[in-house]
């Protein structure tokens, strides 16, 4: 098996993956803002990073997998005023939407959740450090870094003097260079605001991953405080940028060993925002798709590339993915047994390639055709059938897919009230066939086939699709 290598997006160039300790993987992923509903935006960088997870699972690692939810913001507090709701009664309901669409999408729980809000000491304290070192300073409004006290700055995203630069959107005269951002913002009327030794406010976004890294993963005999930062691609500059300067000043460490970045999801060509007015939210999309679905459709695109979306590419995909669940049907009640090496092994080489999930699906589609060819010229071969099933469960375990039931896949649109009523007519047909009523049993068969309803008998009893 190949060694693990990813892109790391400050080296530009994919690297051999050697984590700070042996046999173990700290990874921090930069969770949603939580003022809205998750949108397609935030289903790429979690399947992306979900990916990632599930690849260094494979590998052997041990995996401490953290996202934050930033739950202090300017966003926030708006919604606050306008639905004269609580910070935590909103922030509460989005964490916990975030987690159901999450759940959906099959995503490995995480280790650590950390919250901004219940994490505001080790930002304080960073901050009176970065003070006490004259790398901060205090203006009327906030306190701000000093970029020009970071000889290192600028050097993760190369994008400095980018023409989005926060100097365009954080002008202020009191600053000392028009590069330097807010670590603390001073409270204003209407504000959320917390008492601190440099005065009563709210942390800036950007002070607060670098503290959570700091308090809940760190490393603190080591160059690198943690071996993986990830997050989208628009995170890279300034706020990772941003991130990586406060922990060098603070603690004499790098921040993260490797950073990895996904692509954006593009609806008409443009990235996808709510400022655009084209974000679909995800809960929108799971009406008409199962998270499954969306979870393969999104990982058929390479995570760094963007993504452009469209629905007909999305129904390409679930018939894509319906050829799986039809193999699976096909060795229904079948018990696993030994993964075929070869095929986990050409798996894994693939994934181990920077998730290369595009050669990871072709081989998928490979066995898929292979196992109908073999199942036609011998429907009753068991070792084949175990061999398939354990094939199944591998391709669940690294690409978080293929892991549902054969037929309630087939299922999904239909409400339970016509669940029950298709459970009820196969019951009465089950009954008439006992006492061997093939007329009704018959006509039975003939309303489900009418419904879109057609049956297996199988050794396990009747299973149904919605065709």
């Amino acid at each position: 098996m190949n060694k693990l290598h990813i892109f790391d997006s400050v080296k530009k160039e994919k690297v051999e993956f050697n984590p700070i300790v042996e046999g173990k993987v700290k990874i921090y992923v930069c969770g949603p803002t939580v003022y809205d509903d998750s949108h397609l935006g935030h289903a790429r960088s979690a399947i992306a990073f979900d990916l990632l997870h599930r690849v260094l699972k494979a590998n052997d690692y041990e995996v401490i997998m953290t996202k934050n939810f930033t739950d202090i913001d300017d966003k926030i507090i708006k919604k606050m005023y306008e639905s004269n709701k609580s910070l935590e009664e909103i922030t509460n309901q989005y964490i916990n939407a975030y987690k159901a669409d999450m759940k959906a999408l099959n995503i490995l729980d995480n280790t650590i959740e950390p919250k901004a809000t219940e994490n505001l000491e080790i930002m304080k304290e960073m901050i009176s450090n970065l003070i006490s070192k004259d790398v901060a300073y205090k203006t009327s409004d906030s306190v701000y870094f000093d970029t020009s006290k970071d000889n290192l700055y600028g050097t993760l995203s190369h994008k400095i003097n980018d023409e989005n630069s926060q100097a365009r959107v954080e002008e202020n005269i009191e600053k000392r260079n028009p590069a330097d951002f807010a670590l603390w913002k001073f409270e204003k009327t209407n504000d959320v605001s917390f008492d601190a030794p440099f005065g009563k406010g709210r942390p800036g976004w950007h002070i607060e991953c670098s503290a959570m890294i700091e308090k809940h993963l760190a490393y603190k005999d080591s160059p690198f405080q943690i071996d993986i930062h990830a997050g989208g691609a628009d995170l890279l500059f300034p706020h990772h940028e941003n991130e990586a300067a406060q922990t060098r000043c603070s603690s004499g460490q790098n921040l993260a060993k490797y950073w990895m970045h996904n692509g954006f999801v593009n609806i008409n060509g443009e990235k996808m925002s709510k400022s655009l007015g084209n974000s679909f939210f995800l809960k929108d999309v799971l009406k008409s798709y199962s998270g499954e679905v969306i979870r393969f459709y999104l990982m058929s695109t390479h995570y760094r590339a963007n993504l452009g979306f469209n629905e007909e590419d999305l129904i390409a995909s679930k018939k894509r993915l319906d050829k799986l669940y039809r193999v699976k049907k096909r060795v229904y009640g079948t018990e696993s047994s030994t993964i075929n090496e070869n095929f986990k092994e050409e798996i894994l080489n693939a994934l181990n390639d920077d998730i290369n999930t595009s050669i990871a699906l072709s081989i998928i589609d490979e066995m898929i055709n292979s196992a109908n060819d073999k199942l036609d010229a011998n429907p009753k071969d068991k070792n084949l059938k175990k061999e398939l099933i354990s094939n199944i469960n591998f391709i669940e375990e690294v690409l978080g897919v293929g892991g549902n039931d054969a037929y309630a896949y087939f299922q999904f649109g239909i409400d339970e009230s016509t669940k029950q009523k298709i459970e009820d007519l196969i019951n009465q047909r089950n009954e008439a066939k006992k006492i061997k009523d093939f007329e009704t049993a018959d006509k039975i068969r003939d309303e489900l086939t009418s419904m879109e309803i057609s049956l297996m008998d199988t050794p396990n009893g009747t299973v149904w699709e919605k065709l």
